[in-house]
C-alpha cells in the first residue's frame, strides 16, 4: 500500500487529489498539510512514533510559508526514504530544475489527467522518476538548453586569451585596436555568456578550453 501525503494550501485541490485517488487499491491518503511548517510537524510526528510516514509527498511549489523546493531539500535531507513529486500550476522549466536539483523525483502540473497523477505516484514510490506529460516537455528542453555549450566568437575568444595573458582593458584595446570601452562590452558579455562574474573564472574557462595552453 502506497501512502500519499498532500501538501497544497488550496483545500479544492486537496479534495479533488483525493477523490481521484479513492478508489485505487494500492494507494492510500496519508494525510494533508496547507503549509510547510505542518508537514515538517507530521514527519516529525511520524518518526517520533510507531505510525509509518508517507511514502509519497505531492508537494505544491507554491506554498504560503516556505517555497515548495526548500521544503523539498528539507524532507530529503531527514527522510530520505520519502519520495516527493512536485505538483504546480508553474510551467516554467527553471522551477522543475530547482525541484529536481533539491531531490524531487518528479513534477506533475495541475492539469494533469488522473491516470498521469496515479502513475506518477506508482513510479516514484518504486524509485523511479516522473513528470506529466507537458512537465516532460517542458523540463527536456530546458535541460537541453542549458547543457548548449556556449559559443564564442572570434573576437571573444581573442580577448578571453588575452585577458589569460595578463593584459589589462587598455592593453587589449591597443593590441585589437578597438575602444576600451569596447573591450569592457565584450567582457560583461563573456561573463553573462559563460554565466561567471569574475576574471579568475575568465582565465579558468580559456584554461579548461584550450584557448589558452
Amino acid at each position: 500500500m502506497i501512502s500519499v501525503y498532500i501538501v497544497e494550501d488550496h483545500t479544492v485541490v486537496i479534495e479533488g487529489i483525493r477523490v481521484l485517488l479513492q478508489n485505487e487499491k494500492d494507494i492510500r491518503s496519508a494525510g494533508f498539510a496547507g503549509t510547510a511548517a505542518d508537514c515538517l510537524t507530521y514527519f516529525a510526528d511520524q518518526a517520533a512514533g510507531s505510525s509509518p510516514a508517507a511514502d509519497v509527498v505531492l508537494m505544491d511549489i507554491n506554498l504560503p510559508d516556505m517555497s515548495g523546493v526548500e521544503l523539498c531539500r528539507q524532507l530529503k535531507a531527514k527522510y530520505k526514504g520519502v519520495m516527493v513529486l512536485g505538483l504546480s500550476t508553474f510551467n516554467q522549466g527553471i522551477y522543475m530544475n530547482k525541484l529536481m536539483e533539491n531531490g524531487a523525483s518528479g513534477y506533475l502540473l495541475k492539469n494533469i489527467s488522473r491516470q498521469e497523477l496515479i502513475d506518477g505516484i506508482r513510479t516514484v514510490n518504486q524509485g523511479g522518476i516522473y513528470f506529466s506529460f507537458e512537465a516532460g516537455k517542458i523540463y527536456k528542453s530546458t535541460i537541453e538548453k542549458n547543457s548548449q555549450k556556449p559559443v564564442l566568437s572570434k573576437r571573444e575568444k581573442e580577448i578571453v586569451k588575452l585577458v589569460a595573458e595578463g593584459l589589462t582593458n587598455v592593453q587589449i584595446s591597443r593590441q585589437l585596436f578597438i575602444s576600451v570601452d569596447t573591450v569592457d562590452t565584450h567582457r560583461k558579455n563573456l561573463y553573462t555568456k559563460l554565466n561567471i562574474n569574475n576574471t579568475a573564472l575568465l582565465i579558468r574557462y580559456a584554461i579548461d578550453n584550450g584557448i589558452v595552453p
